[in-house]
């Protein structure tokens, strides 16, 4: 409940990090505690992550997606889709196998360098026009081509289309849960990934197909701003293809989390 307003609210430099890391922080704080800590070998973790988490992590991936869908402020959309992504890192740790952690570890990363890009073009957005509210920014994207370029970039990331970041880990994702025998899990995530195609298609929609309400105050962000954001969203494009980087560093540490379970569970 409260990320939704500290991301509105928070100046935009700050939610680029809180984005980008800081909500991950919890997800990394539940694979360390769930796996050195207490070590599901024990049934009733099992059954907390099956029973409990998991449905949570559905309805967390629909939930806030569908919030997403009717919001007005780019920022609190973006808010309530971090949410959705939270979902489905906790989905991929309730699997309880090496794909499975393998997807959550990899999407954790991604969707920072994700989030990154479209807080940062959020920002840039802002400076132009004062707000982050749908009708402050339309007509955007032929005033500022680069900074809109790159939050589609970062829109597509989202959604987890083939060649960006964002899709590699929701692939392993739908294989983890077909892996597992689960698959109508699988058919779960790819509807709530659709889902994000409807608010990332809003947002463009917004900034390349409608005009602009009031007067043009200057061109483009300064490069101060665009440089950082174009790192990003190239990172977006190399993640999505040179993938043996992040999967294997994500596998290596799933294999290490799961070390201290082999033969208890």
């Amino acid at each position: 409940m409260w990320l939704p307003n500290a991301y509105t609210f928070a100046p935009s430099a700050v939610t680029v990090f809180l984005a980008a890391t800081a909500t991950k922080v919890a997800v990394y704080i539940l694979l360390r505690f769930t796996f050195s800590v207490f070590q599901p070998a024990f049934l009733f973790e099992v059954n907390t992550l099956e029973y409990i988490i998991l449905p949570f992590a559905i309805v967390a991936m629909f939930a806030a997606s569908f919030i997403a869908i009717f919001q007005n402020d780019f920022k609190r959309m973006l808010a309530y889709s971090s949410i959705a992504q939270i979902g489905y890192m906790l989905l991929g740790i309730s699997l309880l196998t090496e794909t499975g952690l393998t997807a959550a570890i990899a999407h954790l990363f991604n969707h920072g360098i994700t989030k990154a890009v479209l807080f940062m073009g959020v920002g840039a957005l802002v400076l132009k026009t004062g707000g982050s509210f749908y009708n402050r920014i339309e007509g955007m994207g032929k005033i500022m081509p680069w900074t809109s370029a790159a939050i589609v970039i970062g829109g597509l990331s989202l959604i987890g289309v083939p060649g960006t970041a964002g899709f590699i880990s929701k692939w392993l994702l739908v294989e983890a849960s077909i892996e597992k025998g689960w698959w109508p899990v699988s058919v779960l995530i790819v509807l709530s990934s659709l889902l994000a195609v409807i608010y990332v298609w809003r947002v463009i929609e917004t900034l390349y197909l409608k005009a602009p309400e009031g007067p043009v105050l200057q061109k483009a962000a300064p490069l101060s701003m665009l440089i950082p954001l174009w790192i990003a969203a190239l990172a977006c494009i190399w993640f999505g293809f040179a993938t043996d980087i992040t999967l294997s560093a994500s596998r290596s540490a799933a294999q290490g989390l799961l070390a201290g379970t082999a033969g208890m569970m």
